[in-house]
Parts: structure tokens; C-alpha cells; sequence
């Protein structure tokens, strides 16, 4: 392999922090490499992005946003994926346009950036992927995949769907089943730690590396005081889009209010009031948006809806979990911890201030759920992050793919 020459790179991603946010680092690391990055993003992103280095190009996204109620996303399975097709479509030629006489030589993009690969087909250049959260196994397809979208297969408007995906891609000279296509990229980067990955022994690691957690130092979201009386600290956040939950709240509230000791930090979101949670005792602190990170670093147990994200800033931070899903792998996510013996599954349905409070005093002190996490954060310390990530991708550019 060859010294990778200075390349211009172009990054595709959607408006959500969970799939822009694992990015970042990386494009910086890049940047800082020499290279030229061009960030395809939609505008609400775009200062996020300059912050890099990267140049933002700007379009115009038909999704719902992490500024949206979340019920935007519907009930069902076609409504969850219907959005990606559509925005995809649209996307395209403003994307095309966008980059016509200005190339890159590499293109990554998010997994839910199906015009990327596409634009690298059709610009003949490599196309990787920067996976923010589980990939695909060996027999993912057989266990997960085709009973997951059995019914809609069947249905009338799964039929139209897939036939309408199987058509933009045709035309796009594109021969993959949409399965494959948005399910199997040819490379992948895969931004979180081997032990959160299910069956991580059945992944095909010439297409997938494990790289573990690209989290920087996150300075720009400013930093948190522990208060001198708090002999233990809670964290207590379900991330930025699942966060209308004022019952569950209130619950935390109550299980953690003066309880000797202990103080709380909870992040109630955009869509809640503080008001709406009623009387606060002096050792909680409500925000609607907190610098998780730096929280973590100092934090006994973190009450979390097991995103990627958060997830793997616990097992970074070496904090016990008690995993709180909302929605699509966070359930996922939240199995995994727990088999890993440095977390509890709560379902949202029992997280009752009792449940609560037992789990997060069960973690915080045992020792044993200590020494499985401090070994974790250990070992994930030595899957490379940013850097790793950053030579892998240089490893796939034209000058040095001899």
C-alpha cells in the first residue's frame, strides 16, 4: 500500500444527531490529515459539520428531524422506511448537481444515505460506510430480516414500495435487491464497539471493521460540575428524539428525589416542560438538553433508552446501565448490555419508580458489575477509534487500493 495522496472525500448523512454525531471525529481526523472533506447534510446541520473542517453542501431533506414529535414516524414497519426511499429520490438530483465537476475520489455516507452509493456507482468511485449502530451477520438475513418484513412483503403497499425502490435503482444502473442494497454495503466502518455488535462472531470482518467509539472530547458542549455534597451521581437521559415521556419522568423524580447521597441529573428533552414534572427536590437538576459526555465521566449509573450513541459513552465511561428503549435497536442495544452483566433491561411499561430504583442501587453497588465494566472500557480503548477509522478509509482511496 501506498502513502494515500491528499484526496477530497464527500461525507453523506441525514439531519439526526445519532447519525451525524458518530461522524464527526472521524471527518475532523481527516480534515486534519490533509484531505478535503465535502459534508452533504441538510442546513440545520451545517455549523455542526464546519465545526470540522469539512465544507457543508447543503440540500433540501423531505425526513422528519430530531426536531419533530417522533409520532411523525408512524406506527408501522413501512412507515419507518417509506421516508428514506422518498427522501432519497428527491435527494438525488440536488446531490448530482451539487457535485457535478467537483467529484470526490471516495465517498462515505451514513446508512441511511442511499443516494451515496449510488452517486459513487455512478461516478465510479469506492462508496464505505459509516455504521452508527449494529450490522449485519452472517444469517442476519434468514433470522432477522425476512420475518421482520414478511407481511409487508405481502401487503399492497409493501409490494408498491419495493417495486418502486427496485425501479430507482434500476434506472440508476443498480441490479441489488433494495434488501441488499440498504442492508449489505460493499465496506463498512463500523462506529461502535465489537461487544454491543449481536453474533459479532458471524460478521464478515473483510467487510466490517470495528472501530469502537470516535467521541473526541466533545469541549464545544461544555463541561458539569459535580457537587461537593454528591457521594453518588445519576445521569438520566433518553437521548433527543424519544423524549415525551413526562410520567417516566416524574417516576425518576420520585425514585430519586432525596434519596441520601445521591444527585441526579435528568434531561427531560425538547418536548417536555419542567413545569409538567411538578415539585424538584434540591438534589435533581432538569435540563432540557445536557453535555452527556462529560456527565458520564464523573457519573456512578446512567439511566439511558440504550441508543448507540449513549450506550457505548456508558461502556466508554465504564458506567452501569439501566436500559430504558423507545424504539427501532435501542431494544436491541438494551439485551446486549444486560448480557454483558453491566446493565438492566427495564422495559419502558415497568419502569415504575420502585423498578427504577432498585435496579440503579442493585448496579452502583456491586462490585461485580464494576470490574465487567471497567474491563470493557478497557478493551474498547484498544479498538483504534478516530485513528483506526481514519486509516482504514485512507486505505480505500484509488492512490491506494494497489
Amino acid at each position: 500500500m501506498t502513502e494515500p495522496k491528499r484526496a477530497h472525500i464527500a461525507m453523506f448523512s441525514i439531519a439526526a444527531h445519532g447519525h451525524v454525531n458518530p461522524s464527526l471525529e472521524v471527518i475532523r481526523e481527516l480534515v486534519a490529515r490533509g484531505h478535503r472533506v465535502s459534508y452533504a447534510i441538510p442546513p440545520a446541520f451545517a455549523e455542526k459539520v464546519a465545526v470540522t473542517g469539512a465544507e457543508p453542501v447543503l440540500y433540501t431533506s423531505t425526513l422528519p428531524t430530531d426536531e419533530d414529535d417522533p409520532e411523525v414516524w408512524g406506527t408501522e414497519l413501512i412507515d419507518n422506511i417509506e421516508p428514506f426511499l422518498n427522501d432519497a429520490i428527491q435527494a438525488l438530483p440536488q446531490l448530482a448537481e451539487a457535485f457535478a465537476g467537483d467529484e470526490p475520489d471516495l465517498v462515505l455516507h451514513d446508512i441511511t444515505s442511499y443516494p451515496a452509493p449510488v452517486l459513487a456507482h455512478r461516478w465510479g468511485v469506492p462508496a464505505v460506510s459509516l455504521s452508527p449502530n449494529l450490522v449485519a451477520w452472517e444469517g442476519y438475513e434468514e433470522e432477522v430480516a425476512e420475518p421482520m418484513t414478511a407481511e409487508l412483503k405481502a401487503s399492497e403497499r409493501g409490494k408498491a414500495y419495493y417495486a418502486r425502490f427496485t425501479a430507482w435503482l434500476t434506472e440508476n444502473g443498480i441490479d441489488t435487491h433494495p434488501d441488499r442494497f440498504a442492508g449489505r454495503p460493499r465496506r463498512s466502518i463500523v462506529l461502535i464497539p465489537r461487544v454491543l455488535q449481536p453474533n459479532a462472531d458471524r460478521v464478515d470482518e473483510s467487510v466490517y471493521s470495528f472501530v469502537g467509539a470516535c467521541q473526541g472530547e466533545r469541549a464545544d458542549q461544555g463541561e458539569w460540575t459535580r457537587p461537593a455534597d454528591a457521594e453518588k451521581v445519576l445521569l438520566v437521559s433518553l437521548g433527543s428524539a424519544f423524549t415525551k415521556q413526562p410520567d417516566f419522568y416524574r417516576e425518576c423524580v420520585k425514585a430519586f428525589g432525596d434519596l441520601p447521597g445521591w444527585h441526579v441529573v435528568l434531561q427531560i428533552g425538547k418536548f417536555v416542560d419542567a413545569a409538567d414534572i411538578g415539585p424538584v427536590p434540591a438534589n435533581v437538576e432538569v435540563h432540557n438538553w445536557v453535555p452527556q459526555l462529560a456527565i458520564l465521566k464523573q457519573a456512578d449509573a446512567f439511566i439511558t433508552h440504550a441508543g448507540a450513541g449513549g450506550s457505548q459513552e456508558g461502556l466508554a465511561t465504564a458506567t452501569p446501565m439501566v436500559a430504558v428503549p423507545q424504539a427501532v435497536d435501542q431494544f436491541g442495544n438494551a439485551d446486549m448490555l444486560a448480557s454483558l452483566g453491566v446493565a438492566r433491561h427495564v422495559p419502558m411499561e415497568e419502569a415504575t419508580a420502585e423498578t427504577l430504583r432498585e435496579a440503579v442501587l442493585a448496579l452502583a453497588g456491586d462490585p461485580e458489575v464494576a470490574r465487567r465494566v471497567d474491563g470493557i472500557k478497557e478493551s474498547m480503548a484498544t479498538e483504534g477509534g478516530t485513528m483506526r477509522a481514519a486509516d482504514l478509509i485512507e486505505a480505500e482511496l484509488p492512490a491506494a487500493r494497489h
